[in-house]
């Protein structure tokens, strides 16, 4: 079940969003006509969620179990999910991993935990971002935006002519317009983020690229305090391609570190 300490993060009443118009569309691809399921068990936390995300001018589904969240991204086809990771039924963990294997779809993860183990193991099985409870809604808001706009990108560039040669950085390949990544020739599956984040760092190999910079380019997210998302993601993509690509540069950020080969 959710945090009970995040019930104070969800303002009730007009401060949700109740009785707020939409807003005004940004002009920018996918935002304000997104499609958005929420998996959420506890009430409060999902009316809330529900309220504050249809006020951006989003079409919102709530769904109050793992079963019912798996059923209604079939039924719907979202562009975006906010998912809690403690579901009745089948947890957050196991939706999304039924949920990706049927469609490519972003997912930002809710743990009441802030557990590090536990964010490593929602990126691993297919989520995008993560959120620990209590969270403001403001923040929730950005994430999605940021979520929504990476989709607009990776489609663009899928579309774009003529498409870019793959990138080789030592025994690494990396393919911009299919979005497929090789090592030693074995290929290695990325979530969006984890994608966005490595052609951002190996774009500039043996550059230390802070984590604020990171942050505001992958997630367009420029809050310092989300740095945290970018450790965890860095330690993601590390587990799947190796320890030995990405240097850690303590107090900075990050650096590409081409493999022989």
């Amino acid at each position: 079940m959710a945090d009970p300490r995040s019930a104070s993060a969800f303002p009730s009443g007009p401060a949700a969003g109740a009785n707020r118009a939409p807003a005004p569309s940004s002009g920018q691809p996918g935002q304000q006509t997104a499609t958005v399921l929420v998996v959420e068990d506890e009430p409060a936390i999902a009316t809330a969620i529900a309220q504050r995300l249809s006020a951006e001018g989003w079409r919102v589904e709530v769904a109050r179990d793992g079963l019912s969240g798996v059923d209604a991204a079939q039924r719907l086809r979202p562009d975006v999910i906010v998912l809690d990771v403690m579901l009745p039924g089948i947890d957050g963990l196991e939706v999304t991993r039924r949920i990706q294997a049927e469609q490519p779809v972003p997912i930002l993860m809710l743990t009441a935990r802030d557990d590090e183990t536990d964010m490593l193991i929602g990126l691993g099985v297919g989520a995008d971002d993560y959120m620990t409870k209590p969270f403001s809604m403001r923040e929730l808001v950005a994430r999605l935006k940021a979520l929504l706009r990476r989709v607009d990108r990776a489609a663009q560039a899928a579309s774009a002519t003529p498409a870019e040669p793959p990138m080789a950085v030592g025994d690494v390949t990396i393919d911009k317009a299919q979005r497929r990544v090789h090592r030693s020739g074995e290929e290695v599956h990325l979530t969006p983020t984890e994608f966005e984040l490595l052609v951002m760092l190996a774009s500039s190999p043996r550059t230390v690229l802070t984590r604020e910079r990171l942050l505001a380019e992958v997630w367009d997210w420029a809050d310092a305090s989300g740095t945290r998302t970018v450790d965890s993601h860095i330690k993601a993509l590390r587990r799947k391609l190796g320890a030995d690509l990405i240097r850690t540069v303590h107090g900075v950020g990050y650096a590409f570190e081409p493999p022989a080969g």
